[in-house]
């Protein structure tokens, strides 16, 4: 199979030939069970490594009594104990700053990144030289398929910081020759800048947010351009739930005369582009198996759930050599199938992509709801403005569920039960609907955050309510 070993190794002058539909084509279109004998190799060899390099790995393989020697197939594999976010945080702060699951000298560290650290403790990611390289020839493989092509213009519209993201696509681009616009995004009065750049640059391939884009669409026109006119042909998309939710994928996709792409794993999962569409199965996302490995898994078990079920990613590094994830816990929740693709890739597929993460879910009336169900729905609702706020709230002992939406214009006057019927009948919760003012909201660079969750508050009041009761008492 070409060249896939640990650690890999990968020509630089490789370029597959113009009409080649595979960059891979062994490796994209093996039969799936000679790549799970393949797959169980590398886990072997990536654990040696880590066990040999990585006393955080060594302590808890320990613990749960798991040697390297004994992943002899998947389903022992399975015995491997999951990593989470918080063990990595500990681990870094007991062994600043890179913790001591990195498998290279700090020294050989080429890129530092990390999250932001706005939910807790800020995570550093240590990413080496070869790591850097390989990635770049990872996302390369991967926008070959989704039809990017050398000479193209990929106009890069994220946030250039810590955030992951925008580096991928960039460096995916380098390696296939594009011709890379590092635009960035953030800035003020960066949005109307971008649209007069689209314009003037008109670049084939866009990289971004889903929330960003519909922005983007927005601001464009009001600065007098049509966003169709910018003659891009491939969108794609990270960092939060919407390029798989068809209603939000088909106004990115309408606003543009683009096709649309859904991407994304976790920043510590870099090359996070191991999920992705291709031309062929662009709605959805892809599992590049010999580049990630992609378990669902039961969130209580962590075993893998059959194709067809629901469950949490866990995802494990195959190539990276200087902080590999080995089997890192995501806590979003998807579903998985199996089955040939339109591409011809053999690869399992996420459908629907990634609903967003389980701790997003809250519970309304006994319901489970996710905020990218009613995304998916408001945008199929003529006349939605592209923007709205979720508000859940307690009166007596009923949750409440408000959602304020945002017209494009001035609502037609069954706009509010338009929302209300396609939210009770996708929810199966009856939803207050509160139609705002056409631009009531505010837009963002990055990522949307549309939930407010009220309930804190009656339960604060309760309780300071019943610590009064036992005073008077």
């Amino acid at each position: 199979m070409e060249d896939w070993h640990f650690p890999p190794s990968y020509d630089e002058t490789y370029m597959p030939a113009a009409d080649a539909r595979h960059w891979f084509p062994e490796r994209e279109c093996m039969d799936p069970g000679a790549r799970d004998a393949a797959i169980v190799i590398r886990l072997r060899e990536v654990m040696e490594h880590a066990w040999k390099n990585a006393p955080f790995y060594r302590r808890k393989w320990d613990d749960a009594g798991v040697h390297p020697s004994h992943i002899t197939s998947l389903e022992a594999f399975e015995k491997v104990p999951v990593v989470t976010k918080a063990d990595l945080r500990a681990a870094q702060a007991a062994h600043p700053p890179f913790g001591d699951y990195l498998c290279i000298q700090p020294d050989d560290v080429h890129h530092i990144h990390g999250t932001s650290g706005t939910t807790g403790r800020p995570t550093t990611f240590g990413i080496g030289r070869d790591d850097w390289q390989a990635t770049a020839d990872a996302h390369a493989r991967i926008l070959w398929g989704m039809s990017v092509r050398p000479g193209d213009i990929l106009f890069v519209a994220a946030i250039f910081s810590l955030y992951l993201g925008s580096w991928g696509a960039m460096l995916g681009g380098e390696r296939l020759g594009c011709r890379v616009f590092p635009f960035g995004a953030g800035a003020g009065g960066m949005t109307a800048r971008a649209a007069s750049w689209l314009d003037a640059v008109k670049p084939q391939a866009f990289y971004g947010t889903p929330s960003y884009a519909l922005h983007l669409a927005e601001v464009a026109r009001e600065e007098g351009y049509e966003p169709r006119d910018f003659g891009l042909k491939v969108m794609f998309f990270s960092g939060e739930p919407g390029a798989s939710i068809p209603g939000v994928r088909d106004r990115i996709a309408e606003a543009y005369g683009a096709t649309v792409f859904d991407c994304g794993t976790m920043a510590e999962m870099m090359p996070f582009m191991s999920a992705a569409g291709s031309k062929e199965a662009s709605e959805g996302m892809l599992l590049w198996q010999d580049i990630v490995y992609h378990e669902v898994c039961d969130p209580g078990s962590y075993a893998r759930v059959p194709f067809g079920s629901r469950g949490t990613p866990v995802y494990t590094h195959l190539e990276r050599t200087s902080q590999p994830m080995i089997r890192l816990l995501s806590n979003d929740l998807t579903h998985w199938v199996d089955g040939p693709s339109p591409c011809g890739r053999t690869y399992p597929r996420l459908p629907d992509g990634v609903y967003g993460r389980i701790d997003d879910m809250f519970q309304v009336r006994g319901e489970n709801i996710y905020p990218s169900e009613i995304d998916a729905v408001l945008n199929t609702i003529d006349g939605y403005g592209g923007e709205h706020r979720i508000i859940i709230s307690r009166e007596g002992a009923m949750d409440e569920l408000l959602v304020r939406v945002e017209p494009s214009e001035v609502a037609a006057p069954d706009f509010g039960e338009r929302c209300a019927a396609g939210l009770l009948r996708v929810l199966g919760v009856r939803t207050q609907v509160e139609v705002t003012d056409a631009g009531e909201f505010p837009r963002t660079d990055f990522k949307a955050r549309r939930v407010i969750d009220d309930r804190h508050l009656f339960r604060t009041l309760a309780a300071s309510l019943d610590e009064g009761d036992k005073d008077g008492a």
